[in-house]
């Protein structure tokens, strides 16, 4: 059955609406019952970041090394982000959060999500989940990465400023916040999470568009994160893009252009 110009190959429905699986042109991607793609994999290359928002998410590579603590995800999708890191980072620990029982299942079964001692999943709601620990010893995060669409758009336990507050706190002293936004900076409620964002985090904040899609990447960086170079982090992006073959030196450029009024607040020109 051909569906979205592809082949779909999986379907099934939960109390949440319709998952599909399509492939087309060596990828597989998943669907929440519409065409826009919620995560895809490069069949011959299962471990690679296939999609341009996922990549420009990872820019958070060029402000921190990922060290040996945990690292919260919000929203596995089909688990790209959450592979990329076990693939690439012995070290790395992950705490994923998940609303659906049913994407954690396709991404197993369908995108080669592994069974990883270093990988915890938790079903729940990523906004109930972080403002349940707020205030309390649990772990702190050194990145928290939120990527949480439905059907409908950005997933509404996350839509609100108590949300971006909560990220605050969970996060350790220099921790970075990267979420996906969608919407163009024209949108309303683009300009209302930039809005939440500039005033939680004191204006330690980056978007980066991705180019030739609707996808803006946020970056809200905690109190203590230090002052970089643009020096430095030009260097760092070309050893990036070769160990990683991400367009690290692009983003970069990007992060300059279009950050005019907040950039001087976290970088050294």
């Amino acid at each position: 059955m051909h569906k979205y110009n592809g082949t779909l190959i999986y379907q099934s429905h939960d109390d949440d609406g319709i998952l599909e699986v399509v492939e087309r042109d060596g990828f597989r991607s998943l669907h929440f019952g519409t065409y826009p793609r919620q995560s895809s994999m490069l069949l011959s290359d299962p471990d690679k970041l296939a999609l341009e928002y996922v990549r420009a998410m990872s820019s958070w590579f060029l402000f921190k090394e990922l060290l040996d603590d945990e690292v919260l995800i919000i929203g596995l999708g089909g688990g790209s982000i959450t592979k990329h890191l076990l693939h690439h980072f012995q070290d790395c620990r992950l705490k994923v959060i998940e609303y659906r029982q049913s994407v954690v299942k396709i991404a197993r079964s369908h995108f080669g999500l592994p069974l990883d001692r270093r990988l915890k999943i938790i079903v729940d709601d990523g906004g109930r989940y972080l403002r349940q620990r707020t205030g309390t010893s649990q772990a702190r995060y050194s990145v928290m990465i939120v990527d949480a669409f439905d059907h409908e758009g950005m997933a509404e336990s996350i839509n609100n400023k108590a949300f971006f507050e909560a990220c605050k706190v969970t996060l350790k002293d220099d921790g970075i916040l990267v979420i996906n936004l969608w919407g163009g900076t024209g949108n309303p409620l683009f300009q209302q999470v930039a809005l939440w964002l500039g005033q939680v985090f004191d204006w330690k904040i980056l978007f980066l568009p991705v180019q030739g899609r609707g996808n803006i990447i946020g970056f809200a960086f905690n109190n203590a994160v230090p002052m970089f170079s643009m020096k430095v982090l030009r260097d760092k992006a070309l050893v990036l893009e070769q160990r990683y073959q991400i367009e690290f030196p692009t983003f970069l450029k990007d992060f300059k252009r279009h950050n005019s009024s907040t950039i001087n607040q976290l970088i050294t020109l």
